[in-house]
């Protein structure tokens, strides 16, 4: 049986949409027109940038990124086109290909960063009192669990 949402559901949850896809609009507009980076392209050299040396293997970066092979791979692929990352075969796994951040994509980031950072301010954390801010990460975190109850990250 169907447990509908009840009305205080039902607006939370359309808010909550709305302002994740209003949110992420403003934010990838924001980076491309600061960096000329997209979201997704921000949220690979973030991998990059955290992982020792710049390097991940494609299987971790999909893990990490929760997406689907062919969307990374394409991803990759125009990344690459752009300068941005380097494929490299894996030592370890003739079948295996590691993404290396290259000297521009870690110009790329070095440079977005800041500015991506003063919006997520000005969009999130300024609008908030730290109770909500609080309250805003420990939801998240429950929910993540309840999304990923395998305690991948």
């Amino acid at each position: 049986m169907t447990r509908w949402l009840d009305d205080g559901e039902q607006q939370a949850w359309r808010a909550y949409v709305k302002m994740q896809s209003h949110l992420n609009a403003a934010l990838g507009r924001r980076l491309q027109a600061d960096s000329q980076l997209s979201l997704p392209d921000f949220e690979v050299l973030v991998q990059l940038t955290d992982t020792p040396e710049g390097r991940v293997r494609v299987f971790e970066l999909a893990r990490a990124l929760d997406w689907e092979k062919s969307r990374l791979s394409h991803h990759l692929r125009r990344m690459q086109n752009r300068g941005l990352v380097a494929r490299e075969e894996c030592p370890d796994d003739a079948r295996g290909a590691v993404i290396v951040l290259t000297r521009e994509g870690r110009e790329a980031i070095e440079q977005a960063a800041p500015h991506h950072v003063d919006s997520v301010r000005e969009l999130v954390f300024d609008v908030l009192t730290r109770e909500q801010v609080e309250a805003l990460r420990a939801i998240s975190e429950r929910i993540l669990k309840a999304v990923r109850p395998e305690g991948c990250s």
